[in-house]
C-alpha cells in the first residue's frame, strides 16, 4: 500500500501552530479537533507536531478507556500516578517553562476518564505553562470541567487538494475530473487514497468515467442494507437509482414498500440515509449511493432503472432512466436523446446537452452518425466551459474522418485555449469543406466560430461580417444565431458604431430575457456599457451576467463577465471588489481551461498591485498575463499591465518599448477606437516625457480626432491631459492650462476617479515646470486627496515628493539638516533609490540636464563625490 500522503490543511496547520505558539504568553490552553474518522485529523496533528518546538502523544483505544491513566501513562511515558492532582503535577513538572509544548490525545473519545482529570487540572492549576492539549475526536470526548476549549473542524479537501493528492501518488487528473472525485467522496482523504489506488489508471484520464465507491465502504454499506431489513433496503436502493432529486413518492413506488416512514426509519437507522426530514429522505452522501448500486448489482440496476422509467414524470429524467437500462445500441432511442441534446444546446444548458449527446452516441450503431454526436458532445462540452474535459476527448475526435464539423469543433477549443494559428487553419478547412446549401445548420455553426475568432483578434468588421453570414444561415433562434447576434453587436463596437452596438443590445435584451442564452446579451451589453463611459450601467449588466452562471448560464461568458465586471469595478475605484472578482475569474479559468480571459484578469490584479506599491504581486500577475496566448485579445492586455507598472515606476523609456508594438497590431482592430483599451495616452505621454515632442503630436493628432467624432467622453480626456501635458513642454503654458481644464471638464459627472486624478497629476507637474507653484500645489494636493482615497499609494508617494520639489510644503528641519533646496533635495532622494538621470528626470518632470546641474550642486553642497557616497549617505 502506498504511504499515506499529507496535502492541503495549510489553514489548519498555520491555525495550530499559532494557538501552540501563542501559549507562550497565554498560558495553556485546550481545542478540541474534530471531523469524520479518516479525513485526516490525525496526520494534521502529527504535520503540526513536527513543526512546534516540542510534541507528546498519546492514543486512546476502546478498550482502555475503563484503564485508569491510560493515556496519561503515554504522556508521561511510564506509569502514571493514581491521584488526579499527583498526575497533574507530575505531567506540569516535566513540561518546559519557556517553550511550548504540544500534547496530542489521538481518538480522544476513548480516553480514560483518569487522564481527562488530570489534563484539566493541569489547565485550571498550571495556567503559565506554555501548553496546548488537542483532543483529537470523531465526535467528542467526554465532558470534563476544563477540556471544553475551541473547537477545529476538519472537514474535506478542496479540489486543488484532491488533485494535489492524486498527482503525489501518481496521477494527473484534468480539472473536471478532480472536481468529480471531490463531490464523489466529499474530499475525504481516506476515501480519495482507497479510490486511487484500486481504480485502473485509465479511469483518471477518461471523461466521466462512473466512480465507485471504495472497497471498504461498499463491505460497511452490504452491513448496512442488511441491518435495513428488507423495506429499508428496497427504498435504499430506489433512492440510488432515482438519484438527486427523488421524491419520497417515486422512492416508495419504485420499491413497492407498504410502510415508507417505516423504511425511512430503518435505513435512517442503519445509517444509510442523512438524518433529516423523513418526508424528503436523502441518500447519506455520494458513497453510499455508489456503493448501493455496486451491491444491488449491474444486472438488478439496469432493471431498477427500467422501471424507474415508468415512475418519474419528468421526460429528461425518464429518458435517463432508459439509458440507463439500455447496454446495446438502440437506434429509435438514440434519436430520442440526440433531440432532446439539440434542444438542450438551443437553451444553452451545454452540461446537460454534453451528456446527452454521449449517450446518443454509445446507443448509435452507424459510424458516421455515431462519430457526429460524439463530436457534438465535444463541442457541448467546450461551450458549457469544460475545456480541460474537451481536450480529453481530443484523441478520440482526431481520429474520427474529417468533416466540417469535425474541424470546427476542434477549432474551438484551439480558441478558448488561446491558439489563434490552429484555430485559423481548421476553420479556413471547415469552412473550404462544407456543403453551404446542403448543410445549412453547420456552415452556420462554422460561421458564429469564425465569429468568436474573430471578436478576440479584436477585429471588428470581420466579427460583423462573419456575424452576418451565421445569421444568414441560423435560424433565428437556435444556438448559432442567438450567439451570433449576441457578438455582432462587440463587432460593431470594435468596428467604430458604438451608437449602433448598444441600440442592438437594447433590442436583443428585449428579445432574449431568459435562459441561459440571456447571459450572453447581458454580458455583451455591459462590455459596450462600459466602452461607452455609462460605467455605473456596466456594472449593473455585468453583476447580472455574472449571477446567471448559478441558473445554468456559460462558464466562457461567466469568465468574460468576471473580467470586465472587474475592469468596471477599478473605473469606479472599488479596488477591493475588483480584485475578489478577479480572485473568482482565476479561479474558474483554471477549473475550465479557458485561459482566453487570463491576460484581461490579470490586468486589472497587476495594475492595482502597482498603484498600491506591492510590486512583488503586479509582477506574479504580469507574468500570469504574458504566458502564451497569440491572440490580440490576450497580447494587449498583458502589454498594457506592463506598461502600467513601468509608469507607476516612472520608467517611461520601459513604457514606450511596451507599447510601441501596439502602434502596428492597430490598423483594422479595436486599439483604434477610443475608450476601448487605454493605451494612446499612456504612450504619447511617455513620448513627451522622453522628449520626443514631435513624434507625441504626430501621433496624438489622428486619435485625438477619432474621440472627438465619436464623442467619447473619458477618451477625450484622457487624451487631452496628454496634449496639456506635450503644450507645456512646448513653453504654451496657456493653451497647456486650456487643455487640462477641459479635460477635467470633460470628467465631470463621470464616475472616474483614477482619471481625474491622472489629470490633476500631469496638471500639477506642468505648472509646478511653468514655475506656477502655489497652482501647482493646488492642483498636486487635489490628485494626492484622490490617490488616497483609491488606496493608490505609489501615486501618493510621488504626489508628495512634487510637493517637496515645489518647496511650499518643506519642513523647517530637513531644509535646515542638509540645506537643499526643494528641487535638490527631490533629486538626491531619487538619485539614492538609485535611478538614474534620464529616470530622475521623467519623475519629476524635467530634463536630464537639470537633473545632473541640481546634482553637482548637491555634491558640492554635501561634500561628497559620487551617487554611492550620496546614497551611503541617505540611508
Amino acid at each position: 500500500m502506498a504511504p499515506v500522503t499529507f496535502v492541503g490543511r495549510a489553514a489548519d496547520l498555520e491555525e495550530l501552530i499559532r494557538r501552540t505558539t501563542a501559549t507562550v504568553g497565554g498560558g495553556a490552553s485546550v481545542v478540541t479537533v474534530r471531523g469524520a474518522a479518516g479525513i485526516g485529523k490525525t496526520a494534521l496533528l502529527r504535520r503540526t507536531a513536527a513543526q512546534v518546538p516540542a510534541a507528546r502523544w498519546a492514543t486512546a483505544v476502546p478498550w482502555e478507556s475503563s484503564l485508569d491513566g491510560a493515556v496519561l501513562a503515554q504522556l508521561l511515558t511510564g506509569p502514571a500516578p493514581t491521584d488526579v492532582a499527583e498526575a497533574a503535577g507530575q505531567l506540569a513538572h516535566t513540561l518546559s517553562d519557556e517553550d511550548p509544548t504540544l500534547l496530542v490525545v489521538d481518538d480522544a473519545q476513548y480516553a480514560d476518564t483518569l487522564s481527562l482529570q488530570a489534563l484539566s487540572t493541569l489547565v485550571r492549576h498550571h495556567r503559565t505553562l506554555p501548553v496546548l492539549i488537542a483532543l483529537v475526536t470523531d465526535g467528542r470526548p467526554r465532558c470534563v470541567p476544563g477540556l471544553g476549549g475551541d473547537e477545529l473542524v476538519v472537514g474535506g479537501l478542496s479540489t486543488r487538494e484532491v488533485a494535489d493528492l492524486a498527482s503525489a501518488r501518481g496521477h494527473v487528473l484534468p480539472a473536471s475530473t478532480a472536481e468529480l472525485l471531490t463531490r464523489h467522496t466529499g474530499g475525504h482523504p481516506g476515501h480519495l487514497r482507497a479510490l486511487l489506488d484500486e481504480l485502473p489508471a485509465r479511469t483518471w484520464t477518461t471523461l466521466d468515467a462512473r466512480l465507485p465507491a471504495p472497497r471498504e465502504v461498499v463491505a460497511q454499506v452490504e452491513r448496512d442494507l442488511d441491518a435495513a431489513g428488507p423495506d429499508g433496503r428496497a427504498l435504499t436502493v430506489a433512492l440510488a437509482v432515482l438519484g438527486d432529486g427523488a421524491t419520497l413518492s417515486e422512492a416508495v413506488e419504485l420499491a413497492g414498500v407498504d410502510d415508507p416512514l417505516a423504511a425511512v426509519a430503518a435505513a435512517t437507522g442503519a445509517g444509510l440515509l442523512a438524518p433529516g426530514d423523513p418526508w424528503e429522505p436523502e441518500l447519506r452522501d455520494p458513497l453510499t449511493a455508489a456503493a448501493v448500486l455496486d451491491v444491488h448489482g449491474v444486472r438488478a440496476t439496469a432493471d431498477a432503472h427500467r422501471r424507474a422509467a415508468d415512475v418519474v414524470t419528468d421526460p429528461v429524467a425518464r429518458l435517463r432512466h432508459r439509458v440507463a437500462a439500455t447496454p446495446v445500441p438502440d437506434e429509435a432511442l438514440a434519436d430520442e436523446v440526440d433531440a432532446l441534446a439539440r434542444s438542450s444546446g438551443a437553451d444553452g444548458e451545454w452540461s446537460r446537452a454534453a451528456a446527452l449527446f454521449r449517450d446518443a452516441a454509445r446507443l448509435t450503431s452507424d459510424p458516421l452518425r455515431r462519430d457526429e454526436r460524439l463530436t457534438r458532445a465535444v463541442d457541448a462540452l467546450i461551450a458549457a466551459g469544460d475545456c480541460v474535459g474537451a481536450a480529453a476527448m481530443v484523441p478520440v475526435v482526431e481520429n474520427l474522418r474529417e468533416t466540417p464539423l469535425r474541424n470546427a469543433t476542434l477549432a474551438y477549443l484551439a480558441i478558448l485555449r488561446g491558439r489563434a494559428t490552429e484555430a485559423e487553419v481548421r476553420l479556413r478547412r471547415a469552412w473550404d469543406i462544407v456543403h453551404i446549401d446542403r448543410d445549412t445548420d453547420t456552415a452556420a455553426f462554422i460561421a458564429q466560430r469564425h465569429v468568436l475568432h474573430a471578436l478576440v483578434h479584436c477585429q471588428g468588421e470581420q466579427l460583423v461580417a462573419w456575424a452576418d453570414r451565421a445569421l444568414a444561415l441560423a435560424e433565428r433562434d437556435s444556438p448559432a444565431g442567438i450567439e451570433a447576434a449576441a457578438i455582432r453587436g462587440l463587432g460593431l463596437l470594435a468596428s467604430g458604431q458604438p451608437r449602433r452596438a448598444a441600440t442592438e443590445y437594447d433590442d436583443l435584451h428585449e428579445r432574449v430575457r431568459h435562459g441561459a442564452q440571456a447571459q450572453r446579451v447581458v454580458m455583451g451589453r455591459g462590455w459596450v456599457q462600459l466602452m461607452r463611459d455609462e460605467v455605473e450601467e456596466a456594472r449593473s449588466s455585468l453583476e447580472s451576467a455574472v449571477a446567471a452562471a448559478g441558473l445554468g448560464g456559460s462558464t466562457r461568458i461567466t469568465l468574460w463577465s468576471h473580467a470586465w465586471l472587474a475592469r468596471t469595478q477599478f473605473s469606479l475605484g472599488e479596488w477591493d471588489a475588483a480584485l475578489l472578482n478577479v480572485e473568482h475569474g482565476r479561479r474558474l479559468a483554471e477549473a475550465s481551461g479557458i485561459v482566453l480571459a487570463t491576460p484581461l484578469l490579470e490586468w486589472t490584479a497587476g495594475q492595482i498591485a502597482a498603484l498600491r506599491g506591492d510590486w512583488a504581486a503586479a509582477e506574479a500577475a504580469a507574468r500570469a498575463a504574458a504566458q502564451g496566448g497569440e491572440y490580440a485579445m490576450m497580447r494587449i492586455p498583458a502589454l498594457l499591465l506592463r506598461a502600467q507598472i513601468a509608469e507607476a515606476q516612472a520608467d517611461y523609456a520601459a513604457v514606450r518599448r511596451i507599447l510601441e508594438p501596439l502602434t502596428k497590431l492597430a490598423p483594422g482592430t479595436s486599439l483604434q477606437e477610443p475608450g476601448y483599451w487605454p493605451w494612446v495616452d499612456a504612450l504619447a505621454n511617455a513620448m513627451v516625457l522622453t522628449g520626443d515632442l514631435a513624434g507625441a503630436e504626430s501621433f496624438l493628432r489622428p486619435h485625438a480626432q477619432r474621440a472627438r467624432s465619436r464623442g467619447h467622453r473619458s477618451a477625450q480626456a484622457r487624451l487631452g491631459w496628454v496634449r496639456g501635458r506635450l503644450l507645456g513642454a512646448q513653453g504654451d503654458i496657456a493653451a497647456a492650462r486650456e487643455a487640462f481644464e477641459q479635460s477635467l471638464a470633460l470628467l465631470d459627472g463621470l464616475p472616474l476617479r483614477y482619471e481625474t486624478a491622472r489629470v490633476d497629476f500631469a496638471y500639477g507637474q506642468t505648472l509646478r515646470r511653468a514655475g506656477k507653484r502655489r497652482e501647482a500645489d493646488t492642483v498636486i494636493s487635489a490628485a494626492r486627496e484622490l490617490y488616497v482615497g483609491l488606496g493608490a499609494g505609489t501615486y501618493v508617494a510621488r504626489c508628495d515628493r512634487e510637493l517637496k520639489a515645489g518647496g511650499l510644503h518643506q519642513s523647517r528641519e530637513s531644509r535646515h539638516a542638509v540645506e537643499l533646496t526643494p528641487q535638490e533635495e527631490a533629486v538626491s532622494t531619487l538619485v539614492s533609490r538609485g535611478l538614474s538621470n534620464r529616470e530622475v528626470a521623467a519623475e519629476l518632470y524635467v530634463s536630464p540636464k537639470t537633473v545632473q546641474y541640481h546634482l553637482t550642486r548637491i555634491y558640492a553642497k554635501l561634500g561628497i563625490r559620487s551617487r554611492s557616497e550620496l546614497a551611503a549617505l541617505r540611508r
